[in-house]
Parts: structure tokens; sequence; C-alpha cells
């Protein structure tokens, strides 16, 4: 064979998709794992060639009881190697189903889940089924690979793939499978929580915070600060709150809590409500029991952290956004506030257990 045919061979062996990108649009892939579930959003603008062979595959059964083979803790986490259906060829995973696209790199960046195609070292031209995602940024890798998708939802699927134990060249020590992947049309946009009631229906919203000191009964007040009630009342039914800590203890002034820090990590879904918010600062005194939200020096820098004042806080009216105030339960904040500190800490974890949400009388 002439090097002109052997070219023409190899050429011809790559893969293009016969899909429209009409057919291409829309669609996500639900990879179920012996780990749990999680979806990617298939990019067709990007790599339609990669989208179109990932959707063939996966409707092919092609991932089936495949293997994540590699995995790095908090890095990335590999698979899609037919050879990986076989526990008997651990020796040769990462080996298989390559050699079967083009490259069709793009500006888009390799940050937290990304999906790419696995390329042999120095070979742009040998991508195929196998693919990683992307745990945490990895910006070295941005235009290298080719990104044909990113993780919508399950992100903490993926990562707790990477954490699982392995040996150090990121072979799990327990097998993890792909048992399905299902390609669907992706689901319209969910409406946001909080988003559509009027300021006279948030006005009948409470919030009872179960407390290691006591129960707290919050009612709101949206004719003040709208947006703030409606930030609260979707984190706290989303279970943001749940399992922090009350972290500030400043007497005769206020208990501070809802520090994302101060509990574990937050799932993806609760991640993607947390977000900063403008001012709506009212003529609301800040007097005991007055609820208000914490900020930096950026006036737009609330986002999570709340205070409930417990003494004379006029040195904060008009600079600090006051929304709700307590209704029932200022035994249990006084408590907060007479636990032992070390400075403006609590000496002893004072738990934010849950936060519950109720309708009653207008607060």
């Amino acid at each position: 064979m002439t090097i002109a045919l052997a070219l023409t061979f190899v050429l011809q062996s790559f893969f293009v998709t016969p899909l429209q990108p009409a057919e291409m649009k829309g669609k996500q892939a639900v990879v179920n794992t012996t780990e749990g579930e999680f979806v990617i959003d298939l990019k067709p603008e990007l790599a339609p060639n990669h989208v179109g062979y990932f959707m063939k595959l996966a409707r092919e059964g092609a991932f089936n009881r495949t293997a994540f083979h590699r995995v790095i803790k908090l890095g990335i986490i590999q698979g899609g190697d037919p050879l990986s259906k076989d526990p008997a060829k651990v020796k040769a995973y990462g080996t298989g189903g390559l050699g079967k696209l083009k490259p069709e790199f793009s500006a888009e960046p390799a940050t937290r889940g990304a999906v790419a195609a696995v390329l042999q070292p120095g070979k742009p031209d040998s991508a195929g089924s196998q693919f990683f995602v992307c745990v945490t940024d990895q910006a070295a890798l941005t235009g290298k690979y080719t990104i044909f998708g990113r993780v919508s939802e399950g992100m903490e699927v993926v990562q707790r793939i990477s954490e699982a134990p392995a040996s150090t060249d990121g072979v799990p020590a327990a097998r993890i499978e792909i048992v399905s992947v299902t390609i669907r049309d992706t689901p319209p946009p969910a409406v946001v929580p909080f988003s559509t009631e009027s300021v006279e229906e948030l006005a009948h919203y409470q919030a009872v915070l179960d407390t290691s000191s006591g129960p707290i009964t919050i009612g709101f007040m949206p004719e003040k600060a709208p947006e703030h009630v409606r930030n609260f009342l979707r984190l706290a039914d989303a279970g943001v709150f749940d399992g922090m800590a009350f972290h500030r203890v400043v007497r005769g002034f206020a208990v501070q809590t809802g520090s994302i820090d101060s509990r574990p990590p937050l799932l993806e879904k609760q991640q993607k409500l947390v977000k900063t918010l403008q001012p709506e600062f009212n003529d609301t005194k800040h007097v005991a029991g007055i609820v208000s939200m914490a900020r930096g020096d950026d006036p737009a820098s609330a986002s999570t952290s709340f205070f409930i004042v417990t003494g004379d806080g006029s040195s904060l009216d008009g600079k600090y956004t006051a929304f709700g105030k307590v209704l029932d339960g200022m035994p249990a904040v006084q408590a907060i506030e007479s636990a032992p500190v070390n400075g403006e800490t609590p000496a002893t974890r004072i738990e934010l257990k849950s936060v519950r949400i109720t309708k009653g009388p207008k607060g």
C-alpha cells in the first residue's frame, strides 16, 4: 500500500457524525454509576463529531458496565474504555476505544464539570470513547483536549468518585462502574422557588430555626426587603442553612450564623442558589429581635450569613439590610448570646440544626 493510500485509509476511518446539529441540540447524557448519577449537558456547538459519537455509543449501550479506570483526587475521573468491561483486563484499561476522532479544540475552559475526550500523549487524532471529567478547575488543559460537555447535575457524585481509594497511578482500589448512559432532551428550566409570590404572599411565610439552644421562629418583612426574603426562603428550603453553626456572638449586640464554612460542603444544586445580593437598606431600626443580613465592606456582598440583634444596633441602621424579626424564641437567642466565648467565637459549637419553612399569619 502506498503512503497516499495509507493516509486516505486513516482519514476515512475517523468518525464523522451523521446527526444534524438540530438532532444534537438540547441533549443531555444521564450517567448512572454505582456511586450515583450525574448529568452531562452535551455541547455540539463546541464539538459536533465528539457529541455525535458519544450519543451513538450511549444509544448502543457501549458504556454499560465499563469502569472508571483512573481517578485523581479532586482532579479528574476517567472512563469509557470498552476493555474495562472485563475485570480480567485491568492492566489494559486505558488503551481501548481510541483513534476514532479528530480533535475539535476550542477556548472552552477546562473548569469544574468540563467533560473532555481522552487523548494518547502527543496524538491529537487519538480521541474515541474514553472521556474525563474535571472535578476542579484544570486551566493547563484548556485548548489541549476536546471539551464536548459539562456536568450540570451531580458533581458531588463525580467528586466522590475522584476521592475513592486508588493506587499511586490512579487505579481505583474497588471497581466503580458506569451502569448506563441515557440520552434525553434537556428538561425545561425549573421555576426558581419563591420567585413568583407577591409581597403579600411572602409576608405569610415563617422560618423555624431549630438550634441546639432551642427553637427560634422568624417572621419576614418583604415590604422592606423582598429579594432578601426570597433569598432566605430559597436557601432554607434547599437545606443550605442545615448543619451550620452560630459562629459569632457579640454580647449586647448580635448573634450571627449562616457561614457556609461552618457546615459540610454544599451539594451542587445548593451551591447554585448561593449568590450575592444587591442591598435593600430600609428604615427598620436594628433593635433586639430584628434579623438582618451580614456583609463585607462591599454593600452588595450579602450572601448567606445573617444575624439576630440582641441589643442596641443603631449603628447598623440604613447600612445593613433588615428583612425579618423574631416572633418567638428570644429565650433561645439569649441563651446563645450567654454562651461562653473566646473573643467573639463560641467556646463550644452552637448548632443551627435545620431551618423549616412554614406559613402562618402575616409576620
